[in-house]
């Protein structure tokens, strides 16, 4: 047998021990791995979410059978009838790191929620989970509806948060529109995509992050917007996401964007892509 047949044997054989020697342990570091929860921003989220005012959501989780609390950032709207929009961050940073891209969303016209999932800044401290983050996401998006019921609202999701808008986007009717910045098809997917995405690892994959198949359920108009640079999730991922969602739909590819300057280099594009596809 050549050498590499037996170090990807070795490998596999690892792998499926490792799951053997306990489930409930892999799902806890698949967890881990993927939210990489972190009460931290990087270094110039403190600043740019100064002055953004704080709220507070609480609610009985179904999933941990416990009270659950977000913590969020609310950003009013230039106008008093602007539409409202749920941002929802991707892995690594609370909330704050991703007030730059929310005061973005802000200068198009919106007025801006974005959340803490569980784990996350100073939300509940509980190690998410993908039904923890998806039951997050609800409440965040029943608060808006209480709190601005005569808006239109649309949700984002950035990265980890763009399968976790498309789930929204699945169960909600009162939403206006779905965006997806630097979004992914699959968990598994973007294994795949990896050096060592040939390991046979898919099929222990707990949380799933199933985005390509539930954004066929989408009910409402959907915009993907990707880097053509993306290193972390390749823009490939971006597009079979887009060509499974329902019509009508917009898929913008931005030239020279990473996975993390794409927003910024993208605001004549998304202002366009927002006025023609929402008639905002």
């Amino acid at each position: 047998m050549p050498t590499a047949r037996i170090v990807r044997w070795l490998l596999a054989s690892l792998v499926a021990v490792a799951a053997l020697a306990g489930c409930a342990g892999l799902d806890e570091q698949q967890r881990r791995w993927i939210f990489q929860p972190s009460d931290r921003t990087w270094g110039g989220g403190a600043a740019a979410a100064a002055g953004l005012q704080e709220v507070w959501i609480g609610f009985d989780s179904r999933e941990t059978g416990r009270p659950a609390r977000l913590h969020g950032l609310w950003l009013p709207g230039p106008a008093a009838d602007a539409p409202v929009l749920l941002y929802l961050h991707g892995a690594r940073w609370d909330v704050r790191g991703s007030a730059y891209r929310m005061r973005r969303m802000q200068e198009l016209g919106f007025a801006v929620l974005g959340i803490d999932y569980r784990g996350f800044g100073q939300s509940t401290a509980e190690l998410p989970s993908e039904a923890m983050a998806y039951e997050d996401a609800r409440a965040a998006w029943d608060w808006l509806a209480r709190r601005q019921p005569q808006a239109r609202r649309f949700v984002f999701g950035h990265s980890l948060g763009g399968a976790i808008a498309v789930q929204l986007a699945s169960q909600v009717d009162d939403l206006a529109g779905l965006m997806v910045e630097g979004g992914f098809t699959s968990i598994a997917d973007v294994v795949r995509s990896f050096k060592w995405g040939w390991l046979p690892v898919a099929p222990l994959i707990t949380q799933r992050f199933e985005a390509a198949q539930t954004i066929r359920r989408a009910r409402a108009p959907v915009l993907v917007v990707h880097g053509s640079d993306d290193r972390l999730i390749p823009p490939e991922l971006g597009r079979a996401l887009f060509d499974q969602a329902p019509e009508p739909k917009r898929f913008v590819l931005v030239d020279g964007g990473t996975h993390h300057n794409t927003n910024g280099l993208a605001q004549a594009q998304y202002r366009a892509a927002i006025s023609d596809l929402f008639g905002l």
